[in-house]
């Protein structure tokens, strides 16, 4: 059981020290609608608890963010804290990045990145380098993503609180954990069937419970729970699969790695109700799409 106080503090250390990127002013691409987002008249240390039938449940950050208080005690290790906070201080922020990256500027996004543990969905074979500036194995030829790219894929969905988010892709969990603090409910596929169970568990053991996890080929989407506001690949298939433009809300953002290996491409599918609109953003390198859609050929 963890108590208010004791929450409350916790809270506060996880992200003292975190200077460089300033917290509570959402400020990416100029955008005025996620000003709601923003709690820049709270001061830093602004932590509250939110206590249901007696029992702390979870700790809320300042920018509203509810932190599982399951995942408390692995946040407060100082070694930990101190690698995650340089994490992304030198490699997500504009304060550290002097290379080919745009800064990650979402505030929420930053705080989320902060305020997960990366090493607790990591094997324990290269856990050492959970926040190294790089992907890294976690079995069955499948990757934990860069967290760079790890931030800027939740970034580019611009996701609200009250948002249903589906990825496709599940890995070790680390990205569906960070969707957790930041939206309503994720849902998440993953087509290796061990990966998936590990996944679950680790994400009931440190109490992210708003996210649903199915082993299965995510080709398809979710449909039952479907219109999402914003759906997430983590790997690439060569052609967008057209289930998940079909099951994004208009208004909603798909954020997919696309192309064979080698000649990769993030982009950001818009919908709107005037049809769907393709940004790319950077080259990438996902490992492959697999399933359903291996099975329908080249685009």
């Amino acid at each position: 059981m963890v108590s208010r106080w004791t929450a409350a503090l916790i809270l506060g250390v996880l992200l003292a020290g975190a200077s460089g990127c300033k917290r509570g002013d959402v400020s990416g691409a100029g955008s005025t609608e996620d000003s709601d987002n923003a709690a820049g008249s709270h001061a830093a240390d602004d932590w509250t608890t939110v206590a249901i039938a007696g029992a702390v449940d979870e700790a809320t950050s300042a920018l509203g963010l509810r932190v599982p208080s399951a995942s408390l005690k692995a946040l407060a290790d100082p070694a930990w804290r101190e690698l995650r906070a340089a994490m992304v201080k030198t490699q997500i922020c504009a304060e550290g990045i002097d290379d080919w990256r745009t800064p990650v500027r979402d505030e929420r996004v930053l705080e989320a990145m902060r305020l997960v543990p990366r090493h607790e969905f990591v094997p324990g074979g290269t856990r050492r380098f959970s926040y190294y500036d790089s992907p890294l194995p976690i079995g069955y030829e499948q990757t934990i993503s860069q967290p760079y790219i790890v931030a800027l894929m939740t970034e580019l969905l611009k996701p609200k609180a009250e948002h249903r988010v589906l990825e496709v892709g599940t890995g070790s969990g680390y990205q569906a954990a960070v969707l957790a603090l930041l939206v309503k409910e994720v849902y998440t596929i993953e087509i290796v069937r061990p990966l998936a169970e590990r996944a679950e568990a680790d994400l009931k053991r440190l109490g992210y419970e708003n996210v649903f996890v199915r082993a299965g080929d995510g080709y398809r989407g979710w449909p039952e729970k479907a219109p999402f506001d914003g759906i997430i690949v983590t790997a690439a298939p060569e052609k967008i699969p057209e289930p998940l433009l079909e099951q994004l809300k208009i208004g909603g953002r798909l954020a997919i790695p696309v192309g064979p290996p080698g000649n990769q491409e993030l982009v950001v599918m818009h919908k709107t109700d005037r049809g769907v609109f393709r940004e790319t953003v950077l080259a990438v390198r996902f490992v492959e799409m697999t399933g359903e859609i291996k099975k329908r050929g080249k685009p």
